[in-house]
């Protein structure tokens, strides 16, 4: 997939980051007219608070010596530098003092504050513009270029907001002062958050645009990943970067998934190739037995052996289906079977009971140690089964003891477990990697195979054991082996 701007507004990241940026965008700009409106306030509110500090001084020097005094106090005050907008007028509107030359039409009409701002000029404004022009009243010619430009603008004025008072002789005073500098100020803040804004809008729009091409990037290496995968190599995996977010924990929870997947599929096939091996001597039995059976003459009691020992050879080929079945339900996660709470002692003191016979007739000696009551959740028949197992194969494999054989059962709680051991001193399984290899599906160690069964007692106990959220160890015992099951026990015991 190109990397195209309308391929990455098709993801999700960018698209978010689009809409993320157009708020931010939103925000700024009521931003920019929320500060520039505040220090407008700012500033005349400022302004006002000034033109009241200098109208009570010039209220305060026309109460000391009336209108003479107040008059020269104005004159003084508009020659300093900088000054505010000073204005005596009579009450027809002709000015007598300040440094105003002349004002808008009907700003002192009114009395109080100005409603708006005003134009105006100073004294002296005229000349000094023709100064910066280089005209004078007897050279002045048409004004063009830059210096039609200046005249216009000296022209136009300049706008203040003043407070206009009625003093008792009906004369006019106006004080007010220049918008100059506020408004220079309040552009330098406009200029100022706008340049903030399309800097910050500009590094959004940058980062949008690398954040949904990585994301887009990443998706199509998971995209190629997945396609292998649905094309058959099962060996193959989604990357992950190792940065930790959402990207790498589906990865990760996705090849966990892929592993799990290869896992049974593993089973499954090796299954295949095991039935497929190991099913193939007893149905080959069951089919020569019958047909030595057809041919020839032979006495009903002969037809009768015959079909008994059919039945036999049914029935273990019955109990291993039934077996693998209960195995793969078991591992797929998946059982019909109720959990409840299970007495490990109750269940080791039964299959003990049942198999003390067989362990006799054998000439093994089969022990339990079990003190008190050990209660995990589980179910009880799997348990069993899965002991049974256990047993049966310790019974068996320890007969070939060189010393008197034995088979003991112990349990325990250590560690916060209830560990079920079960123990023989037999020739055992010395090496490591067969004791790993024993819990597979119809694996049996035993080369001759003179010992009955089909290779699938520990692998049912291993997935009996899993259900329970245990664990199945196959230890040396020095000799003989020790199968110990490991169960969690319960937070109430």
């Amino acid at each position: 997939m190109a990397l195209s701007v309308p391929a990455i507004m098709k993801t999700t990241a960018a698209r978010l980051s689009a809409l993320y940026l157009l708020l931010f965008a939103l925000c700024a700009v009521l931003l920019v007219f929320y500060m520039t409106s505040l220090s407008a306030r700012m500033l005349t509110a400022q302004t006002q608070e000034t033109i009241n500090d200098e109208v009570l001084g010039l209220a305060r020097a026309y109460q000391r010596g009336g209108l003479p005094v107040l008059v020269r106090v104005v004159e003084n005050r508009s020659r300093q530098p900088g000054a505010n907008l000073y204005l005596i007028a009579d009450a027809n509107g002709q000015i007598l003092t300040g440094n105003v030359q002349s004002l808008a039409p009907g700003v002192i009409d009114t009395e109080g504050w100005t409603t708006e701002p005003f134009s105006y000029k100073r004294f002296g404004e005229g000349e000094l513009d023709r100064l910066r022009s280089g005209t004078s009243d007897q050279t002045a010619s048409p004004a063009t270029g830059d210096n039609a430009a200046q005249q216009a603008e000296g022209e136009k004025g300049h706008n203040a907001i003043a407070l206009v008072l009625r003093l008792p002789n009906q004369m006019i005073m106006l004080v007010g002062r220049d918008l100059g500098e506020p408004e220079r100020f309040r552009a330098v803040i406009r200029r100022a958050l706008m340049l903030a804004l399309g800097m910050m809008g500009l590094g959004g729009l940058l980062i949008w645009f690398f954040v949904g091409r990585a994301a887009l990037k990443r998706i199509d290496s998971v995209s190629e990943a997945s396609r292998r995968i649905m094309g058959g190599d099962l060996s193959g995996r989604l990357p992950v970067t190792g940065a930790g977010d959402e990207f790498d924990r589906l990865s990760e929870n996705l090849n966990s998934m892929l592993t799990r997947i290869a896992t049974l599929n593993e089973g499954l096939k090796q299954v295949s190739d095991n039935i497929a091996h190991d099913l193939k001597t007893p149905l080959t039995r069951l089919r020569n037995r019958a047909e030595a059976t057809l041919s020839g003459k032979h006495k009903p009691a002969d037809y009768r052996q015959a079909l008994e020992g059919t039945i036999t050879e049914s029935d273990q080929l019955i109990k291993t289906f039934n077996a693998i079945l209960m195995i793969s339900r078991l591992e797929a996660g998946y059982s019909s079977e109720h959990t409840n709470r299970v007495d490990l002692a109750a269940a080791v003191r039964d299959v003990v009971e049942l198999y003390e016979p067989v362990a006799e007739e054998a000439g093994v000696s089969l022990e339990a140690e079990v003190n008190g009551a050990f209660l995990v959740d589980g179910n009880r028949e799997l348990i069993g089964q899965a002991l049974s197992n256990i047993v049966d194969n310790a019974i068996k494999y320890s007969i070939d003891s060189t010393s008197k054989p034995a088979v003991r059962v112990t349990l325990k709680r250590i560690h916060g477990e209830i560990r079920l051991c079960v123990a023989d001193n037999g020739q055992g399984i010395p090496d490591d990697a067969d004791r790993a290899r024993a819990t597979e599906r119809f694996v049996r160690l035993e080369k001759s195979r003179s010992q009955p069964g089909s290779g699938l007692g520990l692998s049912l106990a291993k997935a009996v054991m899993t259900f329970h959220y245990g664990r199945l160890d196959l230890l040396p015992g020095n000799p003989g082996l020790s199968v110990v099951m490991s169960f969690p026990a319960r937070e109430d015991h």
